[in-house]
């Protein structure tokens, strides 16, 4: 029900935001000439839907409303299966039929594009998942201060939903994480209060691989599993080996620190070993609690595959790959040019790629632990000019430093992998001014009922 100090408005949400949101404005009436807008955020509504929506703080120019009925609905509305759909913040278009999630993804691609001056034509139409349910390989929960574990509310980082399941999340893993939850509560072990920098237990991370399903638990905490904590953490040791033998790695990790980051001082093994086993591609990679790695299988071989056809690598090439973490691309790359090179700040993620390289049998690989900007002028020296370069950067992108330097490097043919699109075309213009084409764009959904999109790109120098 709305408040009764709200305000009721109806409106047309135009366009969605950056998050996912529904986005409306209406004109308030002044008294005078000069009528004022008011920017509405209506979350969980599609574009062009008619809604009436309560808004609290209606002289704002800028709020929030809440949604309280639908009076003209998109045509590709359903329902969301979730039951935590309506509060939780870790999915935004359950209510989006996928087809037109992933029409929306290509649209956003190409308006990134558009923004910058390219072509959207250069666009394919964004590769989809089959099964676009339980396909992540990587959640991270947080405890309230109560001791529950859950997701962060939408639209509210401070409060953390409970949850009974979760519908991205590999069922399997869904199952271990309920099984600490249960074991928190029994032993009423207190969660993290932000504000105080109070309490226990902060985060929970599970990861999974779903080749050889072995699974990984990660509990954050303040303190270490021993004096007051040792039986507790003793029973949770035998909880998760007794009734879930595919947990191979189960950790508990002390973070002290009042960044709200999953970090760690000091790691305890209770049971297993540090680290699992993944594959990709038929490439086997170990991952540790920290390791960067692809949070879907499944379209992140489409992604390798991607990069393979457009990048066309021979035997006689050489290759220069920079933000290459622990080597997913640059095995496969590897395997088909005569010599890689590969530069990531991380000195962990480097020293898993060397590991990742050497445990299947590649030899052909160095790997630099240094920034994209300083490791490349330093690989150069001993690789010579590339004959392809890969980036695979964050979500700011590379950034015109970096993408300057690879334009003067003077590569036959670029491939850009992009998580963030503002950022890869804003990247990609920078090479135009060293004679350097955008030739093909493709988009792949990695991530089903939320705003993310992944791009694979081919930037080839022009032919003149």
């Amino acid at each position: 029900m709305p408040n009764s100090k709200a305000e009721i408005m109806d409106t047309e949400i135009d366009h969605l935001d950056r998050k996912g949101s529904g986005r409306a404005v209406v004109w308030r009436d002044t008294g005078n000439e000069n009528p004022r807008k008011l920017k509405l955020m209506v979350p969980k509504t599609l574009p062009g839907e008619k809604v009436r929506v309560s808004v609290e703080n209606p002289k704002a120019r800028r709020t929030k409303g809440r949604l309280e009925e639908l009076l003209e609905v998109h045509p590709e509305r359903t329902t969301a299966p979730c039951p935590h759909f309506d509060k939780c913040g870790g999915c935004a278009w359950q209510h989006w039929q996928y087809e037109g999630q992933l029409k929306q993804k290509t649209a956003h691609v190409k308006d990134a594009l558009i923004s910058q001056g390219f072509n959207p034509e250069l666009v394919r139409d964004t590769i989809g998942m089959d099964e676009p349910w339980h396909y992540r390989n990587k959640m991270e929960f947080t405890f309230a201060p109560d001791g529950s574990m859950g997701l962060h509310e939408q639209g509210n980082f401070r409060n953390i939903i409970p949850l009974e399941t979760c519908l991205i999340a590999g069922e399997e893993m869904t199952a271990a994480v309920m099984e600490v939850a249960d074991w928190a509560k029994e032993y009423a072990l207190s969660g993290y209060e932000k504000e105080t920098h109070q309490g226990l237990l902060r985060h929970l991370m599970v990861r999974q691989s779903f080749v050889t399903g072995e699974i990984m638990l990660g509990l954050f905490a303040t303190e270490g599993p021993d004096g007051n904590l040792a039986d507790a953490a003793d029973q949770l040791k035998k909880r998760i080996e007794e009734n879930y033998p595919q947990v191979k790695s189960l950790l508990w990790l002390v973070n002290t620190d009042w960044a709200d980051r999953t970090q760690a001082e000091e790691t305890i093994l209770l049971s297993g070993r540090d680290f699992i086993y993944d594959e990709i591609g038929g490439y086997r990679y170990r991952l540790w609690f920290d390791t960067f790695f692809q949070t879907n299988p499944v379209q992140a071989q489409k992604l390798i595959d991607l990069a393979l056809e457009m990048g066309q690598p021979k035997e006689t090439e050489k290759m220069l790959e920079l933000f290459c973490g622990v080597g997913t691309f640059s095995l496969p790359f590897a395997s088909k040019v005569g010599k890689l090179a590969g530069i990531e700040i991380v000195e962990s993620s480097i020293e898993s790629a060397k590991r990742n390289a050497s445990d299947n049998g590649i030899s052909n690989t160095e790997f630099l632990a240094e920034n994209a900007r300083m490791g490349i002028d330093q690989v150069l020296g001993r690789l010579g000019t590339p004959d392809i370069l890969l980036l695979d950067p964050p979500r700011a992108g590379a950034g015109g430093k970096v993408m300057r330097k690879i334009g003067r490097a003077q590569p036959q043919r670029i491939i850009y992998v992009s998580c963030n699109p503002e950022s890869f075309a804003v990247d990609v213009k920078e090479l135009e001014q060293f004679g350097y084409s955008l030739k093909e764009v493709q988009p792949v959904d990695l991530f089903p009922h939320t705003v993310h999109v992944e791009c694979v790109a081919i930037i080839e120098k022009k032919n003149i």
